[in-house]
């Protein structure tokens, strides 16, 4: 796999460029959108009734990042900061934070750095934890064992992803399958997306050991789905189906419902374009209110963080897998929103990311909010 690296020099004029990672000027065949889900009405007016989620408690304040959001089987929290590769345990009924250690091979640059994490579905006898994370050379998947409140040296599962300044993916999430899936971007080489001999611009999916999961659509490769432009959203439904949230370009974010083998149509369509072999989205949103990072299944609906809009929309999926009535909330109220995951106690917790270079830090940014969602 290729290694992308950049100088001085591009990286100060790509910094200028990344007020937010849908100001790109794209190759796109833009067509009307299924369901658009714009700003509109304020949250009040869209929901109705109590059915509106609001933030009833802040579980940590002072992080730098916070990117990766993972629930052991105690219900302690595991989180990655993106820019110093540091990990963090929250614990208890108190929320209690601690230092695990910092994953010393990380080297962040632009949106790189310590990415997703998640836990092994087997956590209780193997005592896994697995990272996304930049390396010097490539992206990358570890695991490291975490056992006696110690995180141990960490092991290559997954190596060779491009890496960039931009659009590195990140996100992991195990299915019902007890496969790792894998979100890659396309590192701003738009081409590497529908290149199946990249890792770039991707979505993945590997036994926890690192191999091509028995199944996959593309023999002997760990590629799942194609065509993608920087996936930052995974989720899972009740019925197994996976969902995945999209940074566009300069019009349309995305919602997809991915299916193995598919092609979704970066960098030839953007949005909708209604091209045979191609995969519409199941919902795009203007790239101003959404920018779509964190995603989380919850109650029959999609829970999706966004960045730039710096809002949480709220996305219903029917039984025969189809996503209706986005609703947005929190809109502007606590900047921008990175990722968002269900706790076991049945509420959300949400990240906030006004540290990562892009949005206006309130003092005791970044945070990690809890919401209750009814």
């Amino acid at each position: 796999m290729r290694r992308r690296s950049i100088g001085p020099a591009l990286a100060g004029l790509l910094l200028l460029a990344l007020v937010a990672c849908s100001e790109e000027e794209p190759t796109r065949v833009p067509g009307p959108p299924t369901v658009t889900a714009d700003a509109g009405p304020p949250p009040s007016a869209t929901t109705g009734g109590t059915d509106r989620p609001r933030v009833v408690e802040t579980v940590a304040s002072g992080l730098s990042v916070p990117w990766g959001l993972a629930f052991l089987p105690n219900g302690d929290a595991v989180v990655t900061e993106r820019d110093n590769g540091r990990v963090l345990l929250l614990s208890g009924p108190d929320h209690t934070l601690r230092d695990l250690g910092t994953l010393d091979e990380t080297r962040p640059q632009g949106e790189a750095g310590l990415l997703g994490v998640a836990v092994s579905p087997d956590f209780e006898t193997d005592r896994r934890l697995f990272f996304y994370l930049t390396t010097d050379e490539d992206n990358r998947i570890v695991s490291a064992t975490y056992d006696d409140g110690r995180l141990g040296a960490t092991t290559p599962v997954l190596t060779g992803i491009p890496n960039g300044f931009i659009h590195d993916g990140g996100r992991l999430a195990f299915g019902p399958d007890g496969h790792l899936y894998a979100s890659t971007g396309e590192i701003g080489e738009p081409e590497l997306a529908q290149d199946l001999d990249s890792l770039g611009g991707k979505i993945l999916r590997i036994t926890p050991e690192g191999e091509p999961a028995p199944g996959n659509p593309f023999e002997d490769s760990p590629v799942w789905s194609y065509g993608h432009r920087n996936v930052q959203g995974l989720a899972f439904d009740d019925e197994g189906r996976l969902w995945a949230s999209e940074f566009g370009a300069q019009d349309f974010d995305e919602l997809n419902l991915i299916e193995p083998g598919d092609n979704y149509g970066w960098p030839t369509v953007e949005g909708n374009g209604d091209r045979e072999g191609l995969v519409d989205p199941q919902v795009v949103w203007s790239t101003d209110t959404a920018s779509p990072s964190g995603l989380a299944f919850l109650d029959g609906r999609l829970w999706l963080a966004a960045l730039r809009g710096e809002r949480l929309w709220r996305i219903d999926v029917d039984d025969t897998g189809t996503a209706t009535s986005p609703a947005d909330f929190l809109g502007g109220e606590y900047g921008r929103l990175r990722t968002v995951a269900v706790a076991p106690d049945g509420r959300l917790w949400l990240t906030t990311s006004n540290r990562d270079g892009r949005g206006n830090p309130a003092a005791d940014d970044d945070r990690i909010l809890v919401i209750d969602p009814r």
